[in-house]
């Protein structure tokens, strides 16, 4: 679980810069000489949590323990406060537009799609992934602190409106 916490990013394609990087983390495991069994668990669970992954039908309810609890506390990362501000953060790292309501959410994404973020704004990105996080927990611990949350998440949107649209 460690492991997989820690790890779970690198070689991610967000951040990827090279090709090379796909085979970064088993590279480091097998530096590092984790035995192949926990290797192939680590690696499991890496390839599969992302929510692209989610989106093409590759999670389901017979994933072990641990990769709920990777899972969830990766989800939990990426909402509420800290959430909302690593969204903004990174959509500016991208020079993504902040918001155009001439651009709407999109609603059922597919994994293409949703990698494909050119044109998507980072308000959307609430709509399109972060306000369904909650739902997708794995755990009852990872769903118990998804509730604040998210219902912050959904507070922070509704404000972001009104102020854009001068109602604030």
């Amino acid at each position: 679980v460690e492991l997989a916490a820690l790890l779970h990013d690198i070689g991610d394609y967000k951040y990827k810069r090279d090709p090379s990087e796909d085979k970064i983390v088993e590279e480091f495991l097998d530096g590092e000489g984790v035995n192949d069994n926990k290797k192939t668990k680590i690696l499991n669970i890496i390839k599969r949590m992302g929510f692209k992954e989610e989106l093409e039908g590759l999670v389901n309810g017979n994933d072990s323990l641990e990769f709920g609890v990777v899972q969830d506390a990766d989800r939990l990362d990426a909402i509420g406060a800290i959430g909302i501000a690593r969204c903004f953060t990174f959509g500016g790292s991208r020079h993504r537009i902040l918001h155009d309501p001439s651009i709407p959410p999109r609603s059922d994404v597919s994994k293409d799609q949703y990698m494909k973020k050119d044109e998507q704004t980072t308000v959307n990105h609430f709509h399109e992934k972060l306000l369904k996080l909650k739902d997708l927990m794995k755990t009852k611990a990872g769903q118990r602190r998804a509730e604040r949350r998210h219902k912050f998440m959904k507070e922070f949107v509704e404000e972001f409106y009104e102020e854009w649209d001068g109602r604030a």
